[in-house]
């Protein structure tokens, strides 16, 4: 691979890079522009045929429309508890069990978040957990950039297993149940360590960034109840892990941690002398800053009990599950009906998307439900479902370009230049050059699979073979090196452009993707360097 071939195949992050990080460009003007430097490079550069460009552009908007239908389903049940008022509810339930904002975020963020994660992934965590904190007064920033640390280390048993079984099971070749049970339990072993650290680093993020003093002691201040809230989960997960496998481990972690902490604090355990809130001129803001509990609240909550309000995100989780897990028929059933392309444009690529098993679908479903649950009019319906369409527009522009960028770098193994594609000559000149040191490099190279694909499972099964062989060639344990690949997936989806832009989104910071990739790139780096220095450790 020459310098300017490996140019090429980098573009794709850099363009990303330069664009929404160092120019701070909206991801509406940033990702077309990047879509077309990556389209032009991968013709004149890499040699892959026009034919095969353009019909990966078609399969990324495939599946933008995926994406597309999850944030719309998000955008619309959010709006429909809006105008019902049990969001208001909502938010004064959590006041009466913890007014603390540290606190709020753990649960909804590190532990619900993680729940949903287990039971369905595929971006599902953000476009509700921000979402929600938005609605109980964090600022839209804090909620985007909150819940995109907090959908981590539960990616490693996403969407009931996904990034295991498919990732790992189907990037390599006919690996054994006992070999992929291995890999996932060395996988959590690691964060045991590693991510039950991340909840203290979510606290201090917000303290630093969105308190009013700009302090991260704020955070490090509840570090005995933090460590609590990330141990809730991961030492469930650890444990399912071993005696269960790799389909529930974040599901029942998800559970079990927030039966335990919501016990912990309603019992006094571990809690602040002084609840810490978000500055006072951020109350009443329009990108989603905190609103004080108004006269709107106290009238819903007469109207309103709490279980009714929190009912729509009861039936999405139970909806959740019961469609995720093959011993029920509801699975099949959904997934049978599908829509996409089949060999789009002679070429090989297919693209399908099966709509009615989306989340985003049964979120809409559930939206629907709650107009006759929390009984809106007609006409209030009707507004919240226009005004979710119409939100849409800049979002579905981002990803119209983002998608196809990745499909186009993923998709360049079919060139004139003899050259494998993009991300695996970008892995295995990492190799060459990173030899002695690969337990460093290794998560670093799954995070780089999500950042760009935008899903863990898909860098897993781009990356794992490499990752085996490179275990290999440098005398380094496979199952340690793989479970670093998946740990660095789990990374990269902090950053991941996709889930950044349909994020933002949902509650309305289209434009600042750029922003929210500053901000969690440093939790990502943290996460990947310290899973190294505990797989080395421990394992190496």
């Amino acid at each position: 691979m020459t310098l300017i071939q490996g140019l090429a195949a980098s573009m794709p992050v850099l363009a990303v890079l330069v664009f929404l990080v160092v120019l701070r460009m909206p991801a509406i003007r940033a990702m077309p522009l990047a879509l077309l430097i990556t389209a032009m490079m991968a013709w004149q550069v890499w040699e892959v045929p026009v034919l095969f460009i353009t019909a990966s552009v078609l399969e990324g908007w495939v599946i933008a429309l995926g994406i597309t239908i999850i944030v719309f389903g998000a955008i619309v049940l959010l709006r429909t508890l809006e105008a019902s008022g049990a969001i208001d509810v909502i938010r004064m339930g959590f006041t009466h069990v913890s007014p603390d904002r540290r606190i709020q975020a753990i649960i909804i963020a590190w532990l619900f978040g993680s729940f949903l994660e287990g039971a369905s992934g595929f971006g599902t965590p953000a476009a509700i957990a921000a979402p929600l904190l938005v609605a109980l007064g964090f600022p839209a920033l804090s909620a985007v950039v909150i819940a995109l640390i907090a959908d981590s280390s539960a990616v490693t048993f996403g969407a009931v297993g996904t990034p295991v079984l498919v990732g790992i099971g189907q990037g390599l070749e006919q690996p054994s149940a006992d070999f992929l049970q291995a890999v996932a339990v060395r996988a959590v072993s690691i964060d045991v360590f590693v991510a039950s650290l991340l909840p203290l680093l979510m606290i201090s993020v917000l303290t630093r960034f969105f308190g009013d003093k700009g302090s991260w002691l704020d955070g490090l201040k509840l570090w005995p109840f933090a460590l609590f809230g990330g141990l809730a989960f991961t030492v469930p997960a650890y444990a399912v892990a071993v005696l269960l496998g790799p389909e529930f481990p974040s599901i029942l972690g998800g559970i079990i941690g927030l039966a335990i902490v919501m016990m912990a604090v309603r019992k006094g355990f571990l809690q602040p002398r002084q609840a810490w809130d978000f500055c006072k001129d951020q109350a009443e803001k329009p990108d989603g800053g905190e609103a004080p509990v108004s006269d709107v609240a106290e009238s819903s909550a007469l109207r309103m009990s709490l279980l009714l309000a929190w009912m729509p995100y009861l039936l999405v989780a139970a909806f959740l599950v019961i469609t995720r897990v093959d011993f029920l028929p509801f699975k099949s059933a959904l997934t049978s009906f599908s829509l996409g392309l089949s060999n789009i444009l002679g070429t090989p690529i297919d693209a399908s998307i099966q709509p009615l098993y989306l989340p985003g679908t049964l979120f809409a479903l559930v939206a629907v439900i709650t107009v006759f649950l929390q009984q809106l009019t007609t006409g209030e319906a009707t507004r919240v479902w226009k005004a979710s369409v119409l939100s849409l527009i800049p979002t579905v522009i981002a990803l119209a370009a983002s998608v196809p960028m990745v499909r186009i770098f993923i998709n360049s193994d079919v060139n004139s230049a003899e050259l494998m594609a993009m991300p695996l000559e970008l892995a295995n000149l990492a190799v060459r050059v990173f030899d002695s040191s690969w337990p460093l490099v290794a998560p670093f190279v799954g995070a780089l699979g999500s950042f760009i694909a935008g899903s863990a499972t898909f860098s897993n099964m781009m990356f794992a073979t490499l990752q085996q062989s490179a275990a290999l060639q440098t005398g380094n344990d496979e199952i340690t090196i793989l479970a670093l690949q998946m740990l660095g997936a789990n990374a990269g989806n902090m950053i991941c452009v996709v889930n950044v832009v349909a994020a933002a989104s949902v509650v309305n910071l289209v434009g600042k993707e750029g922003l929210i990739i500053r901000m969690t790139l440093a939790p990502m780096v943290f996460y990947v360097l310290a899973g190294s220095l505990v797989a080395t450790v421990l394992f190496l």
